[in-house]
């Protein structure tokens, strides 16, 4: 059996009246940046399988909440893990509907032709921030994990002076226009970047993973091809698209 077709028996046994392209349903999924890049690698797949066409539509900071508060017209949500038990209690994600999907931790990035700090091991890692003449994270996402590590190393007091916090734009951005001289975030936001190199992930003892759950919005019009996607986003062949956005499989189903 090829790919495709195990992804439209995915579909298929999601949605059984509406896996056929005759039927074919238009649905909007809300997305930050935080999973942006995985939504745009599955939903072309879930459409080539499925026939439904997916609009993917991007908002940064505070936008998409007020589109989720205000009820404007969409299908899915995507967003941290954390917040969809408030989003079902307040009547705007379906209750049962949700699942987690994906997961990203940290990397860092140098300005393109810098010299790349040794991040391989935690010791390396921690020697790499107290040798950066700057250090740059966002302040939501997983960019509050990095107070934390910095403490937990031992160097928050001695680095805390030198980090600054981006906001309005990705990290990787900073990084290039020579703002700060690292730059950490989430493994799919802060590459690939124009005009900066990749350094790696946090070494694996380090790395703590930002978790992201979709579900379905209270105010669907398309229910169903709506469940359809999500079945499809959480099925065995959505896993290499996740991983090649640069982020990764959940470890393991989140409790509901």
């Amino acid at each position: 059996m090829g790919k495709w077709t195990n992804i439209f028996a995915v579909v298929a046994f999601a949605a059984p009246g509406l896996a056929g392209a005759a039927r074919a349903a238009e649905i909007t999924i809300l997305a930050n940046q935080g999973a942006l890049s995985a939504v745009r690698d599955l939903a072309p797949a879930f459409e080539k399988a499925s026939g439904h066409k997916v609009v993917v539509s991007f908002d940064q900071g505070p936008a998409m909440a007020q589109k989720i508060e205000s009820g404007a017209p969409a299908d899915v949500v995507s967003s941290l893990l954390e917040q969809f038990d408030d989003l079902v209690k307040r009547g705007k994600v379906v209750p049962g509907s949700w699942v987690e999907y994906a997961r990203a931790g940290n990397g860092v990035a140098v300005k393109a032709g810098a010299p790349k700090p040794d991040i391989s091991t935690a010791a390396a890692f921690r020697q790499a921030m107290l040798d950066a003449k700057s250090i740059g994270h966002s302040s939501n996402g997983t960019g509050p994990f990095n107070t934390a590590l910095f403490k937990r190393l031992g160097i928050y007091d001695q680095v805390r002076d030198k980090i600054k916090i981006i906001e309005g734009r990705p990290v990787a951005v900073a990084v290039a226009a020579g703002d700060v001289e690292l730059g950490i975030q989430q493994t799919n936001v802060i590459q690939p970047v124009a005009g900066t190199d990749y350094v790696g992930p946090l070494p694996p003892e380090l790395m703590e993973y930002g978790r992201f759950g979709v579900g379905v919005l209270a105010v669907s019009k398309q229910p169903e091809a709506a469940r359809a996607f999500i079945a499809f986003m959480t099925s065995p062949e959505a896993a290499p698209l996740i991983r090649k956005s640069a982020m990764d499989i959940p470890a393991k189903p989140a409790p509901r």
